[in-house]
């Protein structure tokens, strides 16, 4: 089961010259292949007089699924050198556009592979790489007696506490890694002598 995965920490935008060519990289995390090509669709309305809007994603977990586009420049002189960068990177649940305007010199195939790996590498640079773990959600709820020493644990192991709701008794929602989830019960079960509720709520990549 996976249980992390690496992505850009959110959309960004970052600029190269070339020749006085502009190449704008626009990257942004993702969940599906369905968000990546909206966002790519609003890129090409957004610049709609840029001469064009190449673009690689990777989006899935375990099974990553991949395409990328030259949008007009020679074949396999943008979308590809893209997506090497994105592979390079190690990056999935990602998609980067690059923007062309092009600025009067023709670059040849090299330059223009050049040019679209270094913008796509700067828009992934600009934005920041992150490493997302799946946590496990839970509800713990005991009564105040146990509160301070429930809390103190928490806080030992370094789960984090999202939530906390105090009325007959007190309910903490944190979140534990995945996959020490059941540990991690069975740990609080213990100290409480039995006496709490636990409930496992879902899992999330935080």
């Amino acid at each position: 089961m996976i249980t992390s995965f690496i992505t850009v920490k959110g959309f960004s935008e970052a600029e190269i010259i070339e020749k006085k060519s502009r190449f704008i990289a626009s990257a942004a995390p993702v969940s599906s292949e369905e968000e990546a090509l909206l966002f790519v669709e609003k890129i090409k309305n957004a610049q709609k007089g840029a001469n064009h809007n190449c673009y690689a994603y990777r989006v899935g977990l375990g099974t990553v699924f991949e395409r990328r586009s030259d949008d007009g420049e020679p074949s396999g002189t943008a979308g590809s050198p893209m997506l090497d960068v994105l592979k390079k990177e190690n990056v999935t649940n990602t998609v980067v556009v690059v923007t062309r305007y092009f600025g009067g010199t023709l670059l040849g195939a090299g330059g223009l592979v050049r040019a679209y790996s270094s913008a796509c590498a700067a828009g992934i640079k600009k934005s920041g790489i992150i490493t997302r773990n799946l946590m496990q959600n839970m509800e713990l709820t005991a009564d105040y007696a146990l509160s301070g020493k429930l809390k103190y644990e928490i806080a030992e192991r370094g789960y984090e506490i999202y939530d906390i709701a105090y009325g007959a008794d007190v309910t903490y929602k944190l979140r534990v890694p995945f996959e020490v989830a059941e540990a991690a019960r069975e740990f609080f079960v213990s100290l409480a002598s039995g006496n709490i509720l636990i409930e496992k709520l879902e899992a999330e990549f935080i």
